[in-house]
């Protein structure tokens, strides 16, 4: 059973929100838009998983950055396509 990463609670749900996210070059900040979260009942916080982080990351590093806009939607960032087929700087996997 999942649990909310802060304080423990069952009392989540899985949901949407807003987030800003700086670029890896540092040359700008983005607003990605109906991004997965959690929201906790219990504590009202909400947050990205580590995988949805990772998501993020890693699209955001193999691909034309300098093609977004200051705003767009989550699914949209994923859609972008990528100038590697992987991240092979990612030795983790």
């Amino acid at each position: 059973m999942k649990t909310c990463q802060w304080c423990e609670s069952v009392n989540i749900s899985e949901a949407t929100n807003t987030v800003y996210w700086e670029l890896p070059d540092g040359t700008k900040a983005i607003e990605i838009r109906e991004t997965p979260c959690i929201e906790c009942h219990e504590c009202y916080i909400t947050y990205q998983t580590d995988e949805t982080v990772n998501v993020i990351e890693e699209q955001l590093f193999l691909i034309n950055t300098k093609l977004l806009e200051k705003t767009i939607q989550f699914v949209e960032l994923l859609q972008q396509p990528r100038l590697l087929k992987r991240n092979y700087f990612d030795f983790s996997k």
